[in-house]
């Protein structure tokens, strides 16, 4: 008889007795839907993105298509995005009417390559969208400096990158928008939502207007919008998450540090690539990110011990079926998009990992990969 494998996952919600209790408080309040819970949400989070004005929405692809709305993205416009990442950046591309053009990324850290960027422009290219994946910040400095050459807008998609820098300065500062969520997973959540980093109040009103049905004063219709509104209910969550995001973000790190270390002195490295930081950058570890030969066999091995791991993400955008039509004329060649879908895998980093999990994760790897 065997026993029970003690399971190490690889990420959980934190949701404590004070989430609960403010939770319990709006409900009594009568007032659950978007108010003075998501307008303070909203000046508390402006406090970590230089006091930039902040909309909450209802997702973080809410918050991509509605910042590229309010910068004025949309038909007849091309916009440049990694052709390695999540879905939603694309989606929102389509969405706003606009054209998604996919690059290549940095194989080093998994974020948009400058140089592709500025290869990739025609005289149709409105805006560049850099992701910080994995809570690695792109490279900010070359990217707004291609910008600024050919006269493009900078959303950037910080979903996973809360409270990361690029040179000391906060992911969420350096585009004309950037986009946050607060999907469960995230290293904070609202249960589900997004939120909208404006550089400036002009954008942000639209951002508003967008979210509300077209409107900003009630029954005041300004144009046609959505109903992209955050609750107070969520953003009552995000307000405690919010206060404990920098001790969950520093033992975070602290985590990746020791995988790091620990996975390194075991010598796999003929199997294992480990994630690099790149000078500059500030990560915060949403995702510790792995290359692995043999890389579903070593994930199953993994889950047969016990210890969770993902692939983000199985496919490089540009070859699913979906997202062909838009590379006609192009024959997209991103080896290196296509090489990471092959490559990576994704290894518990989360704040609610003990001593105790942190030696299991790094014992099942050093077994589970090939000799």
């Amino acid at each position: 008889m065997t026993g029970t494998i003690t399971r190490v996952p690889l990420a959980r919600p934190i949701i404590g007795a004070e989430e609960r209790s403010e939770v319990d408080r709006v409900l009594a309040s009568g007032m659950l839907a978007q108010g003075a819970e998501v307008a303070s949400f909203e000046a508390e989070f402006s406090e970590y993105v230089s006091g930039r004005p902040c909309v909450a929405v209802n997702s973080g692809t809410s918050a991509l298509l509605l910042a590229l709305m309010a910068m004025g993205i949309g038909r007849g416009d091309e916009v440049i995005l990694p052709g390695f990442t999540f879905a939603g950046t694309a989606n929102a591309v389509v969405l706003a009417g606009a054209t998604p053009v996919f690059v290549d990324i940095d194989p080093k850290h998994f974020c948009l390559d400058p140089r592709a960027v500025e290869a990739a422009i025609t005289p149709c290219t409105a805006a560049v969208i850099p992701v910080h994946l994995y809570g690695h910040p792109a490279d900010m400095d070359q990217l707004m400096a291609v910008a600024a050459r050919h006269g493009l807008a900078v959303l950037e998609d910080a979903a996973q990158a809360h409270l990361a820098a690029w040179r000391s300065r906060p992911v969420g500062t350096f585009g004309e928008a950037a986009a946050f969520s607060f999907y469960p997973t995230k290293n904070m959540t609202t249960g589900e939502g997004g939120l909208v980093v404006c550089a400036d109040t002009a954008t942000a009103r639209r951002v508003k207007v967008l979210r509300n049905q077209g409107m900003m004063g009630r029954y005041d219709h300004e144009f046609v919008g959505y109903n992209a509104r955050m609750t107070d209910i969520g953003a009552a969550i995000g307000r405690v998450q919010l206060r404990r995001l920098p001790r969950w973000t520093s033992i975070r790190r602290e985590n990746a540090s020791r995988l790091s270390m620990e996975l390194a002195a075991a010598r796999i490295d003929s199997a294992v690539s480990l994630p690099q930081v790149a000078d500059g950058a500030d990560p915060v570890w949403h995702q510790y990110t792995v290359r692995v030969r043999g890389r579903d066999e070593v994930a199953a091995k993994l889950d047969e011990a016990g210890v969770g791991s993902a692939v983000h993400y199985p496919n490089a955008l540009h070859q699913l079926a979906l997202y062909r039509r838009f590379c006609r004329g192009r024959a997209p060649g991103l080896p290196m998009a296509e090489r990471a879908s092959r490559d990576v895998l994704s290894l518990p980093v989360h704040p609610l990992l003990s001593e105790t999990d942190l030696s299991a994760v790094v014992a099942a790897v050093c077994r589970a990969v090939p000799n």
